[in-house]
């Protein structure tokens, strides 16, 4: 094979972009193709094209737990992924499952409990949840959605079967990475985009609003009043809040722009108050409210949890969601599924070993070297044991952790992650990848098509988190034609 291609190696991985024996696969043919074609100064100047726009445009995350200066550019990598329609089409189906059980479930544990009384889940797990908020109890939301906007992992294993990973259910970033993704792909390879019938993107802020508007209180105003509120310009994902903002065409708030009387939220403006209906949220449950929760935030805004209890205002994701991503609760999904849908999931899950479970905590504090260990409330890849790359002390580190704390920690077995062929150093090498497809709920379920490809930048390394080093692709949802092997 021409330029960048010729040394690439499978590895024994499976590979999204090309067979073992080095052929690329049907719906990458053309996209080869076109990079055998290219020079290396011609990728060069693409590559950099999209480099400038990212730096331009300012689209940066936050490593907090970094000394080497917290803001940084995303990493983009000009490889796409491309899924087949017929495959996503599996993918939506098992995604719009899952989000309507997830849903049902959040409506019941914080109203009747009946899959708690029926011992379905154990009732310990979910009322001692750090992420349950009693303070929800018998609270009703619009239309019964609480997850109204939501990131389901996916991942492909060793022979390219899709796995659900994870729920991503509370304040979920990365949605502008993935619009930007898009542009950036349409910039630098015009022509190579046109070949490929790909299903657009850029209509999810649009149906993010929609769905906003659709969840407003009962006997609120025929146009609603939807606000962004964020933690502020620190925040490691203020780039998204003010993209989206902009996007949506509403204003971007933080806790001291709203006030609370009467029960009512009310945005200030040099010409008075005006009402605020709905508040998209980019702020924690814990620092919502200082009067309910944390009393030392100065994120949010005194007396908002009493308006939204009483039905004046609507919070998108509702308050108490973060007991539905809990990983230790990831592992009854499929139970909640058959309970409340009556149906077989979908998608399959990852085995997963409780710590709160005696015989689990035996095998993962027996089999550590072997496993992938996860706190159960952590987010962002902070916290993992990778057992086959720890060295012992780590191990035994985690041992005395899961000791401590067993509710606190699952164990997973090790998946190697499928592969994708990226540019790092100078070459095409196979890196790993995972999948974050975006879902709302609001009138109806929506699913963009593809979602945000996430890729271990590192060599070897299977954690793809940006503040792991990890960077991002575009994703192709490819229908079908004889020319583009789709």
């Amino acid at each position: 094979m021409a330029f960048g291609f010729k040394d690439y190696r499978t590895e024994g991985f499976f590979d999204e972009s090309f067979s073992c024996d080095g052929a690329p696969h049907d719906h990458y043919r053309r996209l080869v193709e076109r990079f055998q074609a290219m020079s290396q100064e011609e990728f060069d100047r693409k590559r950099i094209l999209a480099e400038k726009a990212y730096l331009n445009q300012g689209i940066t995350f936050t490593v907090y737990k970094d000394n080497q200066g917290t803001e940084r550019i995303f990493p983009f990598d000009l490889i796409p992924r491309i899924i087949p329609a017929k495959e996503w089409d599996v993918l939506e189906r098992g995604l719009t499952q899952r989000i309507q059980a997830l849903n049902l479930f959040l409506h019941d544990i914080y109203h009747d409990q009946r899959i708690l009384k029926e011992g379905i889940i154990p009732a310990d797990l979910v009322l001692n949840a750090p992420n349950y908020r009693k303070e929800m109890q018998g609270v009703d939301v619009p239309h019964g959605v609480y997850i109204h906007i939501c990131g389901t992992d996916l991942i492909r294993d060793d022979q390219g079967n899709y796995l659900v990973l994870e729920d991503n259910g509370r304040c979920l970033s990365g949605v502008s990475y993935l619009l930007e993704n898009r542009q950036a792909m349409k910039r630098v390879f015009p022509n190579l985009f046109s070949q490929y019938s790909v299903r657009p993107v850029d209509s999810y802020t649009q149906e993010l609003y929609s769905a906003l508007r659709y969840v407003a209180p009962q006997g609120a105003q025929s146009d609603p009043h939807v606000v962004l509120l964020t933690p502020g310009i620190h925040n490691s994902a203020y780039f998204e809040h003010s993209f989206l903002a902009r996007s949506m065409g509403i204003e971007i708030v933080v806790g001291e722009d709203l006030i609370v009387e009467r029960d009512k939220v009310f945005i200030k403006t040099t010409k008075g108050l005006q009402r605020v209906d709905v508040i998209y949220r980019r702020v924690d449950d814990e620092f919502i409210d200082p009067k309910i929760f944390n009393p030392d935030s100065l994120l949010g805004v005194p007396g908002l949890f009493d308006a939204y209890r009483k039905g004046n205002v609507t919070l998108a994701n509702a308050v108490g969601t973060g007991v539905a991503d809990d990983k230790a609760l990831y592992a009854f999904v499929p139970d909640i599924i058959r309970f409340y849908l009556s149906e077989e999931p979908i998608l399959a899950s990852v085995k997963t070993w409780l710590g709160m479970r005696e015989p689990d905590l035996q095998y993962i504090l027996e089999n550590l070297k072997d496993l992938v260990v996860k706190p159960t409330n952590e987010s962002g890849g902070y916290g993992l044991l990778i057992g086959p790359h720890a060295t012992e002390s780590q191990i035994s580190e985690f041992r005395d952790a899961i000791r401590a704390n067993p509710r606190n920690y699952i164990a997973q077995p090790v998946i190697q992650l499928s592969r994708l062929a990226s540019y790092c150093d100078g070459a095409f090498e196979g890196r790993h990848i995972d999948l974050r497809p975006y879902i709302l709920s609001g009138e109806k379920t929506t699913i963009i098509p593809g979602g945000l490809t996430r890729v271990a930048l590192r060599k070897n390394s299977l954690v793809v988190n940006s503040s792991q080093g990890g960077g991002s692709k575009d994703t192709w949802v490819c229908d079908f034609t004889e020319e583009n092997g789709c």
